[in-house]
């Protein structure tokens, strides 16, 4: 373990192996011929830390006593930067609500080098929020306390929740003031400043290949697929030989089809809504990237979206999800064609998609529901009965499956149909009229007898079910009203509900009874309220 942040070793493989921008002067334009350009953090008055997650300072082999150091918040505010630091921001493209939005690029994002730890791991330390680059369009560059709290609370999260995830090593608020339009109604308002510095492999993303590919800049697309191969799926690679062909690049997308699809079927389980599926924010790693108008469902709707530029159109709603990833993966097929040549090996992948979505959804509905194992003949019709159900009221779809691991009775003909609405009844955000209250009682008995087949065949019993459900089905998850009291503190200099939540959240599928005020549906107050309910891409 080491103690101090210059102790740390930066190995900056892109910079050293693929092209940079030839301009320095950090100024808004179009750069083609290199995969990033050199820019620095911009300086700001007062950089002090909010918080930090010490599992990540672990990944770099760091000490949690780190966070206490003055030095910390200089860094990851953006004012000093440690002996082997390359700071430089990602030239990419992408499709943006279906429409090809061409050049995008790391517009408030810079990646400040790529530590080599211990173990010989490598993750890329990324500051969001530290100012402009020459890919921030019209923007600053900059990012408000709201969004980054919001990003570094979810992106721990989702870890804990076993979601693959980019990470969030701290949260620091930079003594400035920056102008939003929250509501995008023609009234901004001056929020406090906050850089986030998040962590990952790498934060390759569809959109870096899509841009060259649009642009016919095909020897970068091949320097930069090769660089992602060697760096990041170093698997693929047969040691014997040097080269990269045709059926590297295929196994390499098949690769990126498999871990997007795992990735969906972990966002639908846990009922997560990223609200901005576009292309330039989907990582070539699978992991979730890009935390901004997020949400949970609170009642179950497959229609929901907490972003409100999607409102009308409702393209990135939770139901949707699995079937974007694939549209979106079908753009990055597009732009590796030109590697391949083929279309059938692409097609083939893009359908291997769909039956790993298939397998991995099944698997774990049957996990939810504390079945052994998904039997489609008669689980597809008790998952579909179910989803219906749940449609049928106002149902929090967090609370009803924690819930539903409650004891069920051994002889489940002796249950009223109150008594088994009862054991989900606080998921409820009003009492269900008596049609409801059937149609979740007659479920329930369904549920029961297939239950009690499951027992008989596989052997199980009632508590190995109940410890199944319990490992899948979050008590805890980060709801918008949580983070927003979190941020309305925050904003008021008291960081200690950014502190709880953050730790609430690292044992998201324990009981912690000491938290038991946290595992609630949504309060009415929070409905309609700004931050609580939608969401707007302002930050």
């Amino acid at each position: 373990m080491i103690t101090t942040l210059n102790q740390l070793r930066f190995d900056n493989r892109m910079v050293r192996e693929l092209p940079a921008d030839p301009e320095t002067e950090n100024y808004r334009r179009q750069v083609s011929g290199a995969v990033y350009s050199r820019v620095n953090p911009t300086l700001v008055k007062n950089p002090q830390l909010v918080a930090g997650a010490k599992e990540v300072a672990a990944l770099l082999n760091l000490p949690e006593s780190v966070f206490a150091q003055a030095e910390f918040a200089q860094v990851f505010g953006g004012n000093q930067l440690l002996d082997g630091m390359e700071p430089h921001a990602c030239c990419y493209g992408g499709h943006q609500f279906g429409n090809w939005a061409g050049q995008l690029g790391d517009g408030r994002a810079i990646n400040l080098g790529e530590v080599r730890n211990q173990q010989g791991d490598y993750w890329t330390l990324q500051l969001k929020g530290a100012g402009p680059t020459p890919y921030s369009r019209t923007a600053d560059g900059l990012a408000v306390l709201r969004s980054s709290v919001r990003e570094f609370l979810c992106s721990e999260a989702m870890f804990h929740l076993g979601v693959p995830t980019t990470r969030a090593l701290s949260l620091v608020t930079t003594g400035e003031w920056v102008r939003r339009d929250m509501f995008y109604d023609g009234n901004p308002q001056l929020e406090p400043g906050a850089i986030v510095c998040r962590v990952a492999p790498s934060f390759t993303r569809f959109g870096n290949f899509e841009i060259f590919s649009a642009r016919g800049e095909i020897d970068l697309l091949k320097q930069l697929a090769d660089f992602t191969i060697r760096t990041d799926f170093p698997h693929l690679l047969d040691h014997k030989s040097a080269g990269i062909g045709v059926d590297t690049y295929l196994q390499w997308f098949n690769d990126i089809c498999r871990t997007t699809a795992q990735l969906m079927a972990h966002w639908m389980r846990v009922g997560f809504v990223h609200g901005v599926m576009n292309t330039d924010n989907m990582s070539i790693l699978g992991l979730t990237i890009d935390y901004g108008p997020y949400g949970w469902l609170e009642g179950y709707d497959p229609d929901w979206t907490p972003n409100t530029t999607d409102a009308q159109g409702r393209r990135y709603r939770y139901g949707t999800q699995p079937r974007v990833a694939l549209w979106n993966l079908a753009q990055l097929a597009n732009a590796l064609y030109p590697l391949i040549n083929a279309v059938e090996p692409l097609q083939q992948a893009l359908e291997n998609y769909r039956i790993e979505y298939e397998r991995c959804a099944q698997r774990d509905m049957a996990n939810k529901l504390g079945l052994s194992q998904f039997d489609p003949a008669q689980d597809q019709v008790l998952t579909e009965n179910l989803l219906q159900v749940l449609q049928s009221a106002e149902i929090d779809m967090t609370i009803f499956y924690r819930k539903l691991a409650s004891p069920l009775p051994a002889d489940i003909h002796q249950y009223t149909d109150q008594q088994w609405v009862d054991i989900v009844r606080d998921a409820y955000y009003s009492a269900p009229n008596a049609d409801a209250e059937m149609v979740m009682a007659n479920w329930m008995r369904n549920y029961a007898l297939r239950l009690q087949q499951d027992y008989v065949l596989n052997g199980n019993d009632d508590q190995q079910r109940r410890q199944r459900m319990n490992a899948v089905n979050p008590k805890y998850v980060l709801r918008n009203y949580l983070a927003q009291q979190a941020i309305d503190k925050a904003a008021q200099g008291d960081n200690s509900e950014v502190e709880t939540l953050l730790q609430i959240l690292r044992n998201p599928y324990a009981e912690q009874p000491e938290y038991e005020a946290y595992f609630a549906k949504r309060p009415e107050w929070a409905r309609h309220k700004a931050g609580c309910s939608m969401l707007s891409c302002s930050s």
